[in-house]
């Protein structure tokens, strides 16, 4: 099967859901996904295949709470690298740094464990879905002070009418993209 036919074979089971988690949100559920085993075998193997390509050495993988911690850990298990979780405040033990962050909703706040990285290892961060991108930012704004290089950002999703990858300086990466449908 082509690159082209699996990437529609994984775009063919996210489902939109209108009006969650309020009137006037299209949210694109990427959970029928993760029920098909092939089809996720699929996306893992795509993102696998994309890092791979980028011929760059990679230390780890950050995932991000909670559904990046699922792409995120078969992917560097894939690569054979650590996985390094960004979780929200309060959910990590150890000492830990800190960033706080505006989302669409509100305001949040993220961490990592100060000793999950050491200074000028090379990663790749990755979640489900890049919207208005202050996750995204808030976590490479968190490998940045931990001195890391970010090689890029991976995501399976991107809805491209809000704009997220403008509030990004690192490089991007998105296997499925949405715009105003």
């Amino acid at each position: 099967m082509s690159k082209a036919e699996r990437i529609e074979r994984v775009r063919s089971l996210i489902t939109s859901i209108e009006g969650f988690p309020k009137p006037g949100i299209t949210f694109r559920d990427i959970f029928p996904v993760m029920r098909d085993p092939a089809v996720f075998a699929d996306c893992m193997a795509l993102l696998t295949e994309h890092v791979r390509d980028l011929k760059q050495p990679i230390d780890a993988v950050v995932g991000l709470d909670a559904r990046g911690f699922i792409f995120g850990i078969v992917l560097a298990q894939q690569l054979g690298v650590s996985f390094v979780p960004i979780r929200k405040a309060g959910k990590l033990p150890g000492e830990t740094i800190q960033v706080s962050y505006t989302l669409e909703y509100g305001s949040a706040t993220f961490e990592v464990q100060k000793d999950a990285l050491q200074a000028a290892q090379k990663v790749i961060i990755i979640d489900d879905l890049l919207a208005t991108g202050g996750t995204m930012a808030a976590a490479c704004k968190l490998i940045k002070q931990l001195e890391c290089d970010i090689v890029e950002c991976v995501v399976v999703i991107e809805l491209t009418d809000l704009k997220g990858r403008d509030k990004l300086t690192d490089k991007i990466f998105s296997l499925t993209t949405y715009s105003g449908e």
